[in-house]
């Protein structure tokens, strides 16, 4: 392979056509489509007594209205479970228009199509729904304490119970040394794209054939959902995702009720059908994730290893469990992070509320896991009086030891077991790069400041890449220029600009020549999805696969030419040309031309293909087993993830007269073995710290009692503009996955992950009050202050003494 692209800081292609407003979006298709609205619940737990449309139909534009009453066959059955799992023994899942009851507030009951949106929503006020309001439960406290049920035949609010262990957990405490036991929240979020939900159909009567337009993550397997649902020949359902403006995982989510309503609608009435969604309707009928209660309890000796670790987690997981138990399943398996633990055991009760779903957002429960073992790190060294980042050294899983088994099954039902990493390397890197050990200058110097100053870390590993697998397409033109595709989807990471690299450096072409599809089920029909850090892994991996198929062909054929070994050969430039001789050469476009035997041509090129030129009579023009044309697909399947890792640090400054917390510096050491492109990932890991920041400090789903969600706007849920996202200063390195042909990890989700913990962490020495609950805002860390039963940290005691902290 020519590296001279891999691993290079290319600009982004795409940017360039998004910037100057060429991107394709959603609402960029369709003007001329009649317009979908909905009717949503206002309530958190109701009966539904009766739905009255009287109202809207003399409105002036009405076309349709449907209601649970009209759905039939597979449409007026339940949404499916996506991932059914085992343990999953009490799944849930709800309807595309409401049946008899809703779980919570947002969901949909009626649709309203008319011939635009404004009309749409004029005749949706109009229709009266009539409620018998039940007891609503609303977090996972109330879920725990099950005085009432979500769903009748669940009363104990139980969608599963996760369970993993590696060995015996009480007799491993019970030895121990030393021992703590603790509880820790983290609360809900969610995912803000800059483009909601959206989805555009088109049928065809006559062909009897769908085509959709919808802005997801995973476009082949809703077209699967919509032909199952509608009961269509999947051959006659086409769905792309044309640019995305953003998923984080909420969009992974499929199918939503819209997704199957809109082209159900498109077929009745025989006209394209559009809905856009509001922000409005973002917030409160999309998905949320992070809410999780974390009961901990360890064990360690006088040098701070640990002995045993005992997680038990209550994880909301909403009104409906359609993604299963995957991001239980992460949290269990991730917790542990970078550390060689002897005994671990988790149980993660997955619970209902009438809130919106919870399905994976940016991390998927990653931010969780790495919450609850680094604030466990930060506990241990506290107790024990040693340096927080020599207790993670100490327990650090090292370099001779991989491959790793940590003796869990992770998401993709296959063991967790890490590939490559060097997590000593990594804490090294960090301590130099935030300047550990020079923390008491700082400290001392925003003291002088009137500042009170605090540092924290928290390190990862991330599993990335899961399968089963994806594909890819490679072909050479006529004229030079090589198609790709890739079933995968993009919403922003820069797909079109790695995957035309790695062509570009396999097949030895010009970056320029090479244009990627992805996301359109006409181009590559088996996909799985964008998610989980896999899009480099897997479509990465298989895009250099055909890419070397197409090679190996090219060099076959040119050898005939050229009358050489196809070992003597290589491919520079576009030119494929006998090594060390230079004039021996033929262009791959050329090459492209007579790959496809011919007996019309159309051009000058063509003629070289045709059926008088010269060839060897002995030979059939197609050879036995290949195919006309330069072109090869193929599919990259993993045995199982791998294994990305890293730590970040942060350097907080709080000023004790508003508790405004200021995040100043913030540093990544980040490893997702070899790097297809340097500046691609220094801007996920960017994007991902800003994410961190507003997990850690802004973002928060405030539901009230009654399930009514308190901040469903941007004017009360926070996030953090480009001033409160801090300077971050990163260095990589690289341990090459021995897993894929690229050696590559996933490196989409690692900036958000370790943000919470190293945040809380860098408060909580900062203050010196224990820091219980995240995220936490100014008048929370006040009202932290003010509480005389707040329990303070070990460490603080020696500053308090001095007066530095009341």
């Amino acid at each position: 392979m020519t590296t001279k692209l891999f691993g290079e800081p290319v600009r982004r292609r795409e940017d360039a056509r998004l910037i100057v407003g060429k991107g394709r979006y959603l609402d960029d298709i369709g003007h001329n489509a009649l317009a979908a609205a909905f009717v949503r619940s206002p309530h958190a737990h109701a009966r539904v007594v009766d739905i009255d449309v009287e109202g809207a139909l003399d409105v002036e534009g009405l076309v349709a209205i449907y209601t649970y009453d009209d759905l039939t066959g597979p449409m007026a059955e339940p949404l499916p479970v996506l991932i059914p799992h085992p343990q999953l023994t009490a799944p849930r899942t709800g309807y595309s228009l409401a049946y008899e009851k809703v779980h919570h507030v947002g969901e949909p009951i009626v649709m309203v199509v008319a011939t635009d949106r404004y009309i749409a929503e004029d005749a949706a006020e109009r229709i009266v729904v009539t409620y018998e309001e039940l007891p609503a439960v609303v977090g996972v406290d109330a879920a725990h304490e099950a005085r009432h049920a979500v769903h009748d035949d669940v009363p104990d609010n139980v969608s599963a119970r996760h369970h993993q262990e590696t060995g015996d957990v009480e007799p491993a405490l019970a030895a121990s040394p030393h021992t703590l036991t603790f509880t820790q929240y983290i609360e809900r979020s969610a995912s803000m794209p800059m483009e909601g939900r959206g989805v555009h159909a088109h049928w065809d009567a006559d062909d009897r054939s769908l085509r959709v337009y919808t802005a997801t993550q995973a476009s082949t397997s809703v077209r699967a959902a919509i032909a199952a649902k509608l009961e269509l020949s999947l051959d006659k359902v086409e769905v792309i995702a044309p640019d995305v403006g953003g998923g984080f995982g909420v969009k992974i989510m499929h199918p939503w009720p819209e997704e199957l309503l809109v082209p159900m609608a498109a077929m009745n009435l025989g006209a394209d059908v559009k809905w856009s969604e509001d922000r409005r309707e973002h917030f409160i009928s999309s998905a949320h994730e992070r809410q999780q209660k974390q009961e901990i309890t360890v064990g360690f000796d006088d040098d701070g290893r640990l002995t045993a670790l005992d997680v038990v987690v209550w994880h909301d997981n909403g009104a409906y469990t359609p993604y299963g138990i995957i991001i239980p399943i992460i949290t269990a398996t991730q917790l542990i992070g970078p550390y060689d633990i002897p005994v671990y055991r988790v149980r993660v009760d997955s619970v209902y509320t009438n809130t919106v779903i919870v399905t994976p957002y940016r991390g998927a429960g990653r931010p969780q896991a790495c919450y609850a073992m680094e604030r466990t790190m930060d506990r241990i060294a506290d107790v024990l009086g040693l340096d927080r980042a020599v207790v993670r050294e100490r327990n650090l899983i090292q370099s001779s030891q991989f491959p790793y088994d940590a003796h869990l099954t992770f998401q993709d039902g296959r063991p967790v077991v890490y590939d490559s990493g060097d997590y000593p390397g990594l804490m090294a890197k960090l301590k130099d790069l935030v300047g550990w050990s020079g923390a008491e200058e700082l400290r001392d110097d925003a003291t002088a400041r009137g500042k009170l100053l605090g540092v924290g870390m928290a390190m990862y590993v991330e599993g990335t890449g899961p399968g089963p697998y994806e594909g890819g397409h490679v072909q050479v033109l006529g004229s030079g220029k090589v198609l790709v595709a890739t079933g995968l989807t993009s919403q922003g990471q820069g797909h079109e600009t790695s995957f035309a690299q790695i062509v570009a450096s396999e097949l030895g072409v010009p970056i320029e020549d090479v244009e990627v599809t992805t996301g359109d089920t006409r181009r590559f029909p088996y996909a799985v999805g964008t998610f989980a850090s896999r899009a480099a892994v897997m479509s990465g991996n298989a895009i250099a696969l055909a890419a070397r198929g197409v090679r190996e062909k090219a060099l076959r054929i040119a050898a005939d030419v050229l009358e050489a070994s196809p070992d003597d050969l290589e491919i520079e430039d576009g030119v494929v040309q006998v090594k060390g001789v230079p004039g021996t050469s033929i262009p791959l476009r050329t090459v492209a031309v007579l790959s496809n035997p011919l007996r019309y041509a159309f051009d000058e090129a063509a003629k070289q293909a045709t059926q008088f030129t010269s060839h060897d009579d002995s030979k059939p023009p197609v050879a036995p087993g290949d195919a006309p044309g330069l072109e090869h697909r193929d599919y990259y399947s993993p045995l199982r993830s791998t294994f990305a890792s890293g730590a970040h640090a942060a350097v907080v400054e709080i000023d004790p007269a508003t508790w405004e917390i200021d995040v100043v510096k913030y540093a990544v050491v980040h490893d997702c073995g070899n790097v297809v492109n340097p500046m691609i990932v220094e801007g996920q890991v960017h994007g991902g710290v800003a994410q961190g920041v507003g997990g850690a400090l802004y973002e928060r789903m405030a539901y009230d009692s009654d399930g009514q969600l308190q901040n469903a706007s941007f004017m009360d849920f926070l996030m953090p503009y480009a001033s409160e996202v801090p300077d971050v200063v990163i260095d990589h390195q690289q341990t090459p996955s021995p897993l894929n042909p690229l050696g590559i990890k996933g490196a989409g989700e690692a900036g958000v992950i370790p943000g919470t913990a190293a945040i809380a962490s860098a408060i909580e020495d900062a203050v010196g009050r224990r820091i219980t609950s995240m995220p936490i805002s100014p008048t929370e860390l006040y009202d932290l202050m003010r509480n005389p039963a707040a329990e303070r940290t070990a460490a603080s005691a020696g500053r308090a003494e001095n007066g530095v902290l009341a």
